[in-house]
């Protein structure tokens, strides 16, 4: 992935330009093994215990900064890729998520409008405060990674954030989405979300969030999230991560006594990475994790009595 800024002042305010590529279009359509993980789709099947890849673009967009007054800011943001006002900054971004591997078994509770074909964003900000609203598109992205699907603004969110301190995050957000899955044409959701962002600033990163997802109609599934990175030192760093989701889509077979059947999963994540500096531009990191996964025992049959998830990794990033 790559992320590209360009910003430039003018009188009374600011104008940045954003885009963010991914490579992740070049792996399988199926992503790669994620158990319990679900959400969108490959070959026309649902993705179960996989995460899918995700777009060439991931981020198309502008934003304008005004300033209004003393401490005030209005902006307007938008662009025919681009991310809605409405939860948690996404996993790729998260400084709580920094070292991790792997994307949450509840990306789609929390992080899957991240990439959205269509949105404008219109907010007021302070001094520790911003209020925002969004229309968007709803519709998650196609089979089709490569390239731009036609931008809609049928959907919308609103999102309260307030930053008592430098190193605390408070944000709350609701939405209202338009059939989001293509294979549920016809259903709705309302997406209700809160979380609290800590950096230390000196190498402590944590996240707790909630996030509700209702099914319009249908029933509403909950999901709690909580992860911590550590930079023990600059080389040696320490992440986990705990989730907890209801979630009714692991058996997509309407034959299945189980299908359209809600499980409570709860995922338990640890893991260790050394960090290499290459010279003054890059970083390797060299680590691994280990999952345990809890779950009702009628899943016995198909996950086994005791699932476990072993990720060994090499990140390169871009600065140290």
């Amino acid at each position: 992935m790559a992320m590209l800024m360009a910003e430039r002042p003018f009188a009374g305010g600011r104008v940045q330009l954003r885009t963010m590529l991914s490579a992740e279009p070049l792996m399988s359509a199926r992503g790669y093994p994620n158990l319990f993980a679900t959400g969108e789709t490959a070959n026309g099947e649902p993705l179960v215990d996989r995460q899918h890849p995700h777009d060439l673009f991931m981020e198309l967009a502008a934003r304008v900064d005004l300033d209004l007054a003393d401490n005030l800011t209005g902006f307007v943001y938008g662009g025919p890729v681009g991310e809605p006002a409405l939860g948690p900054s996404a996993f790729m971004h998260r400084a709580s998520a920094r070292l991790n591997p792997e994307a949450p078994i509840t990306h789609h509770w929390f992080d899957s409008t991240h990439i959205t074909y269509g949105v404008v964003t219109a907010g007021l900000a302070g001094r520790g405060w911003q209020l925002e609203g969004s229309a968007f598109r709803g519709a998650e992205p196609d089979e089709e990674r490569w390239g731009i699907e036609t931008p809609k603004l049928d959907s919308w969110s609103v999102r309260a954030s307030l930053a008592p301190s430098d190193n605390w995050l408070v944000q709350a957000s609701y939405g209202r989405i338009k059939e989001p899955e293509a294979l549920h044409p016809g259903e709705d959701e309302a997406r209700t979300t809160a979380s609290v962002q800590y950096n230390s600033g000196k190498g402590l990163s944590a996240l707790a969030a909630f996030s509700a997802k209702n099914r319009v109609p249908g029933d509403t599934l909950t999901a709690w999230l909580g992860e911590v990175n550590w930079d023990i030192t600059k080389r040696h760093s320490l992440f986990g991560r705990v989730e907890n989701v209801l979630n009714d889509e692991l058996f997509h077979d309407h034959d299945d006594p189980l299908h359209d059947q809600a499980f409570r999963i709860t995922k338990l994540q640890a893991g260790y990475a050394y960090t290499l500096p290459l010279g003054d531009a890059f970083s390797l990191a060299l680590g691994g994790s280990a999952a345990k996964f809890l779950k009702p025992s009628v899943l016995d049959a198909a996950y086994g009595d005791n699932p476990m998830g072993y990720t060994l990794f090499a990140k390169l990033s871009l600065g140290r």
